[in-house]
């Protein structure tokens, strides 16, 4: 792989997460938009890898952009988050099983690698477990090998983050999580990222955090600052050096929450949303 030739890691990306037989649609749409970072996991319960890589096809066949100008990203989920619809032999070992799902995601995506491959959630959800540990050495050979750029795990806790850091060999670029305000979006985890050099990925920022959306003193700051909603969000996330995600199937909200990768949140305001949902915290 030609570092030269490859998309640098953009600010924002588009996930396809529940979009379903919309996937295609919406993929072309985020990319027409602006959109160059694409996430994604060969998962059919919740994603429609398939449909992404229709999307792609259609795109560079239309000249609007090509390979080299996108981020893609996607995923490898144990069988516990799959359902019938597996994309390995559920009876290989798991290092096949990571292979055949990359492959797999390869051939979906008509690419030769990713840029980021991530393990969709460890397969025990208090600690690393054998098999995590299994999965992951997979991972890191495919990244050892050139096949894709970046590694990272998604749907992570505390203790799994810092003993996968603390162990591994290539310890992971990204942490994709669930961001909720009433946790001080992540506080503690995006701690140990920092501490480590890790970019942290923030999803469902707008679906997790409805009850911000009530609170006066967030309307104050969409007021002041101009922005809508969302785009005080993502300015926010941005602003707290996250890579923040949206799956909005709208063609104006695309192109709105882009925009936001231009404004500047006021410091007090900034203070004030990292606590707003926070119990007990006034502002």
């Amino acid at each position: 792989m030609d570092a030269s030739k490859v998309a640098a890691v953009p600010r924002f990306l588009y996930g396809t997460a529940w979009k379903e037989e919309d996937t295609r649609r919406c993929v072309v749409a985020a990319i027409e938009a602006g959109f160059r970072g694409i996430d994604t996991a060969n998962q059919r319960v919740h994603y429609h890898e398939v449909a992404v890589g229709e999307a792609l096809a259609d795109l560079y066949g239309r000249g609007v952009v090509s390979r080299q100008d996108l981020f893609l990203q996607t995923k490898f989920t144990p069988r516990g988050g799959q359902d019938h619809r597996l994309p390995y032999d559920e009876a290989a070992p798991l290092k096949q099983q990571v292979a055949q799902s990359f492959s797999s995601s390869l051939g979906h995506l008509g690419t030769d690698f990713v840029d980021s491959y991530v393990l969709h959630g460890p397969t025990n959800p208090a600690r690393l477990s054998t098999a995590d540990w299994d999965i992951w050495r997979a991972i890191e050979e495919l990244h050892r090998a050139g096949q894709t750029r970046y590694v990272g795990v998604s749907n992570v806790n505390l203790d799994q983050l810092r003993a996968l850091c603390e162990g591994a060999d290539v310890r992971p670029h990204f942490v994709q999580n669930r961001c909720f305000a009433r946790r001080r979006w992540d506080a503690d985890i995006r701690a140990l990222c920092r501490d480590y050099g890790i970019t942290y990925q923030a999803f469902s920022l707008l679906t997790a955090n409805g009850e911000i959306a009530r609170n006066p003193a967030f309307a104050q700051i969409v007021k002041r600052s101009g922005m809508t909603p969302p785009q005080v969000v993502f300015s926010f996330a941005l602003a707290l050096g996250m890579l923040p995600l949206t799956g909005t199937t709208k063609e104006a909200h695309m192109r709105d929450d882009l925009a936001c990768t231009g404004e500047e949140l006021d410091p007090d305001d900034l203070d004030a949303l990292e606590t707003i949902a926070t119990p007990s915290v006034g502002l």
